[in-house]
């Protein structure tokens, strides 16, 4: 696997249209995703003393985090009424090869802040809803 510029890492937000669209939440200085999983343990008298777990069977989740200085973007207007309103909607996260992870996400967590004669920053924080796919 080649190495990637952490630049390259972009968390985009979906149109709602049909197909579906992306655009840039503009301003992101990092990106952050952790995939999650719960283990279900189905171990026994006969597993020897070893923890066996059952494959596919759990909750599954998927959570991003970013920060950025904020531009005053369309994107970012969208992502502030979207958490306003609680509203799960499209977004995708794309690497610098290429590869993308998309699917259904909530904001848990958009934060503000700044200084005097500094810039505006913010964070956001996402959680998955459903399945999320990597193409």
């Amino acid at each position: 696997m080649a190495a990637e510029r952490g630049s390259a890492f972009l968390l985009k937000i979906g149109t709602g249209a049909n197909p579906t669209t992306y655009s840039t939440v503009a301003g992101l200085k990092t990106t952050q995703l952790a995939i999650n999983g719960d283990a279900i343990a189905i171990t026994h008298k006969g597993s020897g003393g070893w923890r066996e777990l059952l494959s596919g069977a759990g909750i599954r989740s998927v959570s991003v985090s970013a920060t950025g200085i904020f531009t005053g973007s369309s994107a970012e207007a969208q992502l502030r009424s979207l958490a306003l309103g609680g509203v799960v909607a499209p977004y995708q996260l794309s690497f610098e090869s290429g590869e993308a992870m998309t699917g259904q996400f909530l904001v848990t967590r958009l934060e503000y802040a700044g200084d005097f004669n500094g810039e505006r920053n913010y964070s956001v924080a996402l959680e998955s809803s459903g399945a999320v796919q990597s193409a």
